[in-house]
């Protein structure tokens, strides 16, 4: 639509609620150009209406000459520079009035030009610039209309009446108010342009960060599987075919079940707005995961404890995630080849609890990885909590509590380091938290 709108010249796609580039100013600051049409079409108005204002002014001022229209012409070219160098335009302008006035020309639209000006100074930011060019422009004309009128043009001229005076002040204060109106408005639009483009690159921030943990779930728990596969594949090739075959069939069936749903994440990247063609894993696919798990040598009995309730996409698909990611710490490293997962169900809220009875293998055991970290991301996003670490009999437990309800808006996301969920039954109390012990190795 942005596109289609450019091509017919309408200028690009405007959000609601911003405003139009001719009010702000916006076109001659970014692109640098001359304000020529808004300039131009002043000057006409200036010129007829100084003209027509003359003949209603025919004996009271000096008649429009060359040198009167030399002023106006200054008047209002120097509002080209308005964008660029607004004090220079607003002093500019307001001198060559003070000229005209002095000079008896006629009153009439050449006040508009100073308002123009006063406008392009204040919303700029240069307020006293503009408020010193109108009160110097105002105090002028007090002088001149009541003390110095008897040595300027037109001559045989009197004072000027006060009640004109209270009407120019009146016209003096409008045009402050509106220039200072037009500039808290400007400020408040650009306020919300910067908390909305603050917004975007939140959310990108958050899409990317989403489709990170993604991935690296995806694959780190396949490729742990597949890794274990191919090592048994090797060690039995000559002596066990068939197991050996058992194994290459294992690592077909974990390459292929990434391959899908790595596309699928990548296919939110290439239309990020179109609903994805195939439901997000939940906690129904559990016996997946026992079974890939299986494959890999571990054995995993799984616990549910209560009915299960509607549970929201976004809950379903972070409590299958903390599972998977825990029994993949299990798989790559702990020395024990049995876990236990329970499920606790309620009616507000999952707790999930995965135990190994370790100990924990191989020198990279602590990890760098990002697989505790994204586990509690997906916690804290929905605000629940996670604790992971060894147990004092030397295993390992993971409990994460995930609420069914999103946290009310405007209240803090509760930490993923905070306290622990009330245990399903009473485990052994755990050790000092070590969140890296099991932690796997991330490329």
């Amino acid at each position: 639509m942005e596109e289609q709108r450019s091509r017919r010249g309408g200028g690009p796609f405007r959000p609601h609620g911003e405003p139009p580039r001719w009010l702000t100013g916006e076109r001659g600051e970014v692109a640098g150009r001359l304000p020529w049409a808004s300039t131009i079409l002043i000057g006409v108005l200036v010129m007829v209406g100084s003209t027509v204002a003359a003949r209603w002014q025919v004996g009271e001022r000096a008649p429009l000459d060359l040198f009167a229209r030399l002023l106006l012409l200054l008047a209002v070219a120097v509002l080209l520079l308005r964008h660029r160098h607004p004090v220079a335009a607003v002093f500019g302008t307001s001198a060559a009035v003070m000229v005209y006035l002095a000079a008896g020309y006629p009153y009439g639209p050449v006040f508009l030009a100073v308002a123009v000006g006063c406008f392009g100074a204040v919303v700029s930011g240069h307020r006293k610039a503009a408020w010193a060019a109108v009160g110097m422009v105002w105090l002028g004309h007090v002088v001149m209309g009541h003390w110095l009128y008897r040595w300027l043009p037109p001559s045989g001229d009197h004072a000027a009446p006060w009640g004109q005076e209270l009407g120019i002040t009146a016209w003096v204060l409008a045009i402050v108010a509106a220039a200072e109106f037009v500039r808290v408005r400007r400020e408040q639009w650009a306020d919300r342009r910067a908390e909305r483009e603050a917004a975007e690159r939140r959310r990108a921030d958050e899409e990317r960060l989403r489709i990170a943990r993604e991935l690296h779930d995806v694959l780190a728990h396949s490729i742990s599987v597949i890794n274990v596969q191919s090592n048994v594949g090797l060690a039995l090739l000559d002596s066990d075919p068939e197991q050996a075959r058992a194994a290459l069939t294992a690592i077909k069936a974990a390459s292929k079940e990434a391959l899908g749903e790595v596309r699928q994440v990548l296919d939110t990247l290439r239309a990020p707005g179109d609903a994805p063609r195939a439901p997000a894993p939940g906690l129904d696919r559990l016996p997946e995961l026992v079974e890939q798990a299986a494959g890999a040598g571990l054995t995993v009995t799984v616990e549910t404890d209560g009915v299960r309730p509607a549970v929201p996409p976004g809950a379903d698909l972070a409590a299958f995630r903390i599972v998977q990611e825990a029994l993949t710490n299990v798989v790559r490293h702990s020395g024990s080849r049995t876990a236990r997962v329970r499920v606790g169900y309620r009616t507000d809220r999952i707790r999930l609890r995965v135990d190994d009875d370790g100990p924990a293998t191989g020198k990279d055991a602590g990890g760098s990885g990002n697989g505790l970290a994204g586990m509690r991301e997906r916690a804290a996003a929905l605000g629940g909590t996670i604790e992971a670490g060894p147990r004092a009999d030397g295993g390992f437990r993971v409990r994460a509590e995930l609420p069914l309800r999103p946290a009310p808006s405007g209240l803090p996301v509760p930490p993923a380091s905070s306290a622990p969920p009330a245990p399903f039954s009473s485990p052994a109390p755990p050790g000092p938290s070590d969140a890296t012990a099991h932690e796997e190795e991330t490329p």
